[in-house]
């Protein structure tokens, strides 16, 4: 047991920079693999929860600007989720990581955006926001003509009616879809440094870590499913948190009408 604590004293904050710098090079104990997998979950949960955060502002702007009339503002936001939605997701990160490195040969301000914590969490925030802007963009085409009937009845208009009657429903409605979109973007987050994105002086995320375990025991029977096993309790996380938002969102309905979470993996990003 003092082995172990002294492991994870050693190691559980190695991805940050924190603790030993060299890896264990033999006689890998499982106490070492949970530790050092768990310390590169670190950035898997950086990369899932920032992209997460930012890309639902622009994902709600998007997702009224696709519904706008006005064709200045619908088409960008078409565009946008046309590419992000049309094209793989390891290939953003591809074209994301050169696009800064050409501009930081030009520029010394994007020399940060080379860099995984940075260019590779604007890659996923565009993704994200793009995925979810559809999402936003059904559930606003889904609003019952009722309820917006009802705030014109009650005469509310403008940003008003958006605030309290449109927004709340249109995240009512999406709420379910969007829960998927924020547990596989958290799953997305292993793509990071496979892509082009450098992992600084070797501190890469758990999937790095779980490569490393496998590579030099020549057994990934153990390290992948310890990897599978962190993101199965993230992905628990996040269904309990949502859920504590989605009864949040519907907590003025009746129990038979509110929407329960129906989680539908996506096959192909």
């Amino acid at each position: 047991m003092s082995a172990c604590l002294q492991t994870i004293q050693d190691y559980g904050l190695r991805a940050i920079g924190i603790g030993e710098r060299l890896l264990p090079r033999e006689n890998f104990t499982l106490c070492e693999q949970f530790t050092l997998i768990g310390s590169g979950m670190i950035w898997n949960v950086y990369f899932g929860v920032m992209a997460l955060f930012f890309g639902f502002f622009l994902a709600t702007a998007l997702g009224i600007g696709k519904a706008s009339r006005n064709r200045w503002i619908r088409k960008p936001s078409e565009w946008f989720i046309f590419v992000f939605r049309g094209s793989p997701l390891f290939i953003q990160f591809f074209f994301g990581y050169f696009l800064f490195l050409s501009l930081k040969s030009q520029y010394a301000f994007f020399d940060p955006f080379t860099a995984a914590w940075l260019g590779a969490l604007i890659v996923l925030f565009c993704n994200t926001a793009a995925y979810a802007g559809e999402i936003f963009y059904g559930a606003l085409q889904s609003i019952p003509k009722g309820d917006v009937e009802a705030a014109d009845a009650y005469g509310l208009s403008g940003w008003a009616r958006f605030r309290r009657v449109i927004w709340p429903t249109m995240l009512r409605l999406a709420w379910p879809a969007y829960t998927n979109e924020a547990i596989f973007l958290f799953h997305s987050t292993t793509l990071v440094f496979l892509s082009g994105f450098p992992a600084w002086q070797q501190r890469g995320d758990a999937l790095y870590y779980a490569g490393y375990f496998a590579d030099k025991t020549f057994n990934p029977f153990i390290p992948y499913p310890i990897l599978a096993g962190y993101f199965i309790l993230l992905t628990l996380i996040v269904i309990a948190v949502f859920g504590l938002i989605n009864s949040r969102l519907n907590r003025h309905l009746p129990q038979n009408a509110r929407q329960k979470l129906r989680l539908r993996p996506n096959l192909i990003r």
